[in-house]
């Protein structure tokens, strides 16, 4: 039997535990460091715009003046999926 050592992606902490499955089958981790700000998480994911840092990036691309639809081919996301990260960010940081 190998055993993974699995660290959260977010706060690279090692307290994480299996929580359970997704509806595709893929394993599911919990951190339980308080100061993480993502609780929840899996090593693979099946769309590119759920991977750790690529809304971040979609932010920067954008406010350095590419396109949303320069972004979405850049990042293999839609541009739909740019515009709705950029929608969500403006309602968060404007109120």
């Amino acid at each position: 039997m190998v055993y993974e050592k699995v660290k959260c992606p977010y706060c690279g902490g090692e307290d994480v535990v299996r929580n359970g499955k997704n509806p595709k089958g893929k394993q599911r981790y919990l951190c339980h460091n308080q100061d993480c700000k993502c609780k929840s998480f899996q090593l693979e994911y099946e769309r590119n715009a759920c991977k750790p840092g690529v809304k971040e990036q979609a932010l920067n691309m954008v406010m350095n003046g590419s396109g949303t639809r320069d972004v979405g081919r850049v990042l293999h996301i839609s541009k739909d999926t740019v515009t709705a990260i950029l929608k969500k960010r403006k309602i968060s940081s404007g109120g």
